[in-house]
């Protein structure tokens, strides 16, 4: 299809203006919201993931295909179903207690929810009970913990204690991710999967639940 091939290239160059546009026309055509997001806005974020992870893309041109995304879906939501929205699981998302950075956080959740995910976005300074109640009121598939200081590093692995503590962990996938966090580190902690960046991470919440 064109149309969606169009959306997909221009979401890419995250002009927010010419992609709502674009969507309004491919709706007016006859296409579904459900095709639309799949097949134009959700593939295009994905090209974008992809480029993100091999360096062609940076972080300010990526929130703008970001917003631009976001811009079409408030176009799309009053015709999609909860299903169609949130196709690909729920995301409960944070960073740890003790830890107040938000903006590498904040890119990842915008990529989960471009890629299709609902997205439960905490934000900061997260304790682990706090988390573990979000994954029960949201019936999560996947728990994001982000911590971007060494010092906090061993809240995750906190985190993920009182999660096996509380019986939830065979229910949950968990990712990680931060500065200072790598793969040695998530195993150790005993984590379903470590993300170097936004694009990665949503990618790998793929892989995940595929």
């Amino acid at each position: 299809m064109s149309d969606l091939k169009t959306i997909t290239e221009t979401l890419l160059t995250g002009d927010g203006e010419k992609v709502a546009e674009l969507t309004q026309a491919a709706l007016d055509a006859g296409l579904s919201a459900k095709e639309i997001l799949n097949q134009g806005l959700i593939a295009g974020m994905d090209i974008v993931g992809a480029r993100m992870e091999s360096g062609e893309m940076f972080i300010p041109e990526v929130l703008m295909s970001a917003q631009a995304m976001g811009g079409a879906v408030e176009i799309l939501k009053p015709l999609l179903s909860d299903e169609d929205a949130a196709g690909g699981g729920t995301i409960v998302l944070g960073t740890v207690k003790g830890d107040l950075h938000d903006i590498g956080k904040n890119l990842v959740s915008m990529m989960m929810e471009s890629a299709g995910f609902k997205v439960v976005n905490m934000g900061v300074d997260i304790d682990p009970d706090a988390f573990i109640q979000a994954i029960k009121d949201n019936d999560a598939d996947i728990l994001a913990l982000s911590a971007l200081l060494t010092t906090t590093m061993p809240m995750m692995a906190q985190t993920i204690k009182s999660i096996e503590e509380s019986g939830l962990r065979d229910k949950v996938k968990i990712l990680v991710g931060g500065a200072p966090v790598n793969q040695s580190y998530a195993d150790e902690i005993g984590a379903d999967g470590y993300a170097p960046d936004a694009g990665s991470a949503s990618k790998l919440a793929k892989a995940l639940l595929a």
